[in-house]
């Protein structure tokens, strides 16, 4: 029998706000153990929570941003469970009345082309602490540094039936996150997490299967493995006879395996109920007008515009439009240079592989959109060639200097006189007399080596255009 998986995925995204969602604690990441704690977020009797705002409009840019309706009236509820990194014994979070809900984001590949996966909800909620395991001895430690630092949850509808269907929604999900500025998208801190629901149906079947929950992800490439496993062991026991158990299963990093953490709890197993210290959200339509106005340009937009307005392949806008200080850079070196496709090729090569070799962020590369454009200008006036342009750009990134002047003090601008290359040429024959024999006799693949041997001799200073029609000339049968 051949199954069908049907995938969910609920997305914990910590929003960038300077203070935690119900008290005015720094949300700084990093800082000692228990240092960012106030009697409210550590829950001492007989403290009140007070909403922060920010909290709730940068809720409400990721709903626009993922065509949800928000509801006018949300409200909070406490959620009961006990962990030792949950002082109050339950969260403050949003059940029956969510901020958002009916969304949804389109996703798009080569290999799954268009589709649209919905959105269930959007609600927030404070996180909980941080256990800390001691494996030298058998002690846990407790930081409540993050207990209170906002969340919001992004649920969305069973949609996905394979693991890249999965992947790219959450990498969608995570772009418009950072694009918005109101989360760092950070998935090593656990600044953007990811659970998965999956269950296997039988094809053609409308009813779903038995589902186990997948938690312990903490990277795109560990949220595909652990959906395959789940893949290949719920279709083993299906296919033996057997019966998937729901329940919670933890993502074994090194082994590559699931391993069974908990029986899958219910929403009535959290006892929810309204939370008395907090009075519902209401949000009125000229609140929602005036954070719609916030918006900027969304990738999947960005990307398609890249495309019809500056001419380049839809694989490059992709990589272009990945974070927004990156398609900043781009469109700026462009409008200097007016050169779409060769700024294109710089920031995608170059630019980008020096930075990810450096570990540095866009705004802080020592080659300006400025320098860049003016780089690519020589080349396109045939100042200098691509060949030393690359020299050039390393002097650049390393000494921040503009590209003229490094030029300049180099001697490196492009020899085009065509009688001083004809001679450089000549030498070059007569220096190779061998080759130009065996190239005479038919081997025409040796065109190449002449010209390796001429720009060799001018250090990568001669026009290759001017070269490969001397060199053409020169060889061409008497």
């Amino acid at each position: 029998m051949e199954y069908e998986p049907v995938i969910g995925l609920e997305v914990h995204a910590q929003l960038l706000t300077r203070t935690k969602i119900f008290c005015g604690c720094s949300t700084r990441f990093g800082e000692e153990p228990n240092s960012n704690t106030c009697p409210v977020c550590i829950g001492m009797p007989g403290v009140l929570p007070v909403l922060n705002k920010k909290v709730v409009e940068y809720a409400m840019k990721m709903a626009l941003a993922t065509h949800c309706r928000i509801n006018g009236t949300s409200t909070w509820a406490r959620k009961n469970y006990f962990y030792p990194d949950l002082p109050k014994g339950y969260q403050i979070t949003q059940f029956a009345h969510p901020l958002a809900e009916t969304g949804y984001v389109d996703i798009e590949s080569r290999f799954i082309g268009k589709k649209r996966i919905g959105i269930t909800r959007i609600h927030m909620e404070e996180d909980a602490g941080k256990s800390i395991h001691d494996e030298s001895s058998p002690s846990s430690y407790v930081d409540l540094n993050r207990a209170g630092v906002p969340l919001i949850e992004i649920v969305s509808e069973p949609d996905m039936r394979n693991t890249d269907e999965a992947v790219h929604y959450l990498r969608r999900l995570h772009e418009i996150l950072v694009y918005l500025e109101i989360c760092d998208g950070n998935m090593e801190e656990g600044s953007f997490r990811c659970d998965a629901n999956i269950s296997l149906r039988p094809k053609g079947e409308k009813e779903f299967g038995i589902r186990a929950e997948l938690k312990n992800m903490n990277s795109f490439r560990n949220v595909q493995h652990a959906l395959e496993y789940e893949i290949q062991r719920q279709r083993a026991i299906l296919e033996g006879g057997g019966s998937v158990v729901q329940e919670t299963r933890l993502w074994d990093v090194p082994q590559g395996v699931t391993h069974s953490m908990r029986g899958k709890e219910e929403a009535h197993d959290y006892r929810y109920f309204p939370e008395p210290d907090l009075v519902p959200v209401v949000i009125s339509d000229a609140w929602k007008e005036e954070i719609k106005n916030t918006l900027p340009e969304l990738p999947m937009e960005k990307r398609e515009r890249f495309v019809e307005q500056y001419g380049i392949p839809s694989y490059d806008a992709g990589v272009l439009t990945a974070g927004r200080d990156l398609a900043d850079y781009y469109e700026e070196t462009v409008s200097l240079c007016g050169k779409p496709k060769p700024a294109s090729n710089w920031v995608m090569g170059d630019f980008l592989a020096y930075l990810n070799e450096e570990k540095l962020e866009v705004t802080e590369s020592p080659v300006t959109p400025r320098t860049l454009a003016e780089l690519i200008d020589m080349i396109e006036a045939g100042t200098i060639s691509g060949k030393i342009a690359k020299e050039v750009f390393e002097d650049m990134w390393k000494s921040g200097e503009n590209p003229g002047e490094i030029v300049k003090e180099k001697g490196l601008v492009q020899i085009t006189d065509t009688a001083e290359l004809e001679r450089i040429v000549e030498e070059v024959l007569e220096a190779n007399q061998e080759q130009l024999e065996q190239y005479r006799s038919g081997r025409e693949k040796l065109f190449g080596f002449f010209v390796g041997q001429t720009m060799k001799a001018t250090r990568g200073k001669a026009n290759p255009k001017i070269v490969n029609e001397l060199l053409k000339k020169r060889l061409s049968p008497l």
